[in-house]
């Protein structure tokens, strides 16, 4: 049972966030549901971050998007997931863009989104375990400092805030030093799946990532086009 795991829901829907917390409730979920933007982000701001948060994209004050954007400033590292009625290509991509751990789109399977929820959670949990495991605090790297735990990056004098898929990415990058890192091979590894819509969220972040390399003097990303990503220390 994961009676430990606290859970916040975001939907506007009487119906259908009554069976979905009932649902989740009964599987050992622990539950709060709300059913506007505004309700969730004094939730949150209240409550502190949550194991996962799930998000309606159609909201009555204002949409999820811009929920999980005013999230992210208060705690960069939580995840969440979109439930999304809309079925354009260019709504997913901004989710991902975004941050998103996952997105379902309605009507979905009770069952699915169970699943869904329980692997973004088992991920976290295994990064967590691989982190301690490998007894990193702050990982340095070429000009730059990596803390893994508090997913910072140190750079010339600087620190910036990255979310946990990032984190994951530059010491996965980093430790493949010099390598050319197939796309595939990234995705299974740090997304643990292969297909269209994450892989636009690799781009993303990689392109977040050399934004941020552009204070170092050291590393940089190179893009061997058809083919992957080689992570370069000069």
């Amino acid at each position: 049972m994961e009676i430990d795991k606290h859970l916040l829901y975001v939907e506007d829907e009487n119906d259908l966030g009554n069976v979905v917390t009932q649902y989740l409730e009964m599987v050992g979920f622990q539950v709060s549901w709300r059913r506007t933007a505004t309700d969730a982000l004094d939730c949150f701001s209240k409550t502190g971050a949550f194991d996962l948060i799930l998000i309606d994209v159609q909201l009555p004050d204002f949409n999820g998007f811009e929920l999980a954007r005013r999230i992210k400033e208060q705690h960069a590292d939580q995840p969440f997931l979109f439930l999304t009625a809309r079925g354009e290509k260019n709504d997913r991509i901004e989710g991902l863009h975004i941050g998103a751990d996952d997105y379902i789109t309605k009507p979905f399977d009770i069952d699915e989104l169970v699943l869904r929820i329980r692997n973004i959670l088992r991920r976290r949990v295994s990064h967590r375990a691989a982190v301690a495991d490998k007894a990193i605090s702050i990982a340095r790297i070429g000009d730059i400092e990596l803390d893994a735990e508090l997913h910072k990056l140190y750079i010339s004098g600087r620190s910036f805030d990255l979310t946990s898929r990032e984190t994951q990415l530059i010491l996965y990058l980093a430790k493949n030093e010099g390598k050319l890192l197939r796309r595939e091979e990234i995705l299974l590894t740090i997304w643990g799946e292969n297909d269209y819509f994450m892989g636009r969220s690799l781009d993303v972040f990689i392109s977040r990532i050399r934004k941020l390399l552009k204070h170092s003097s050291k590393l940089s990303i190179e893009t061997v086009y058809g083919a992957g990503f080689i992570f370069r220390s000069a």
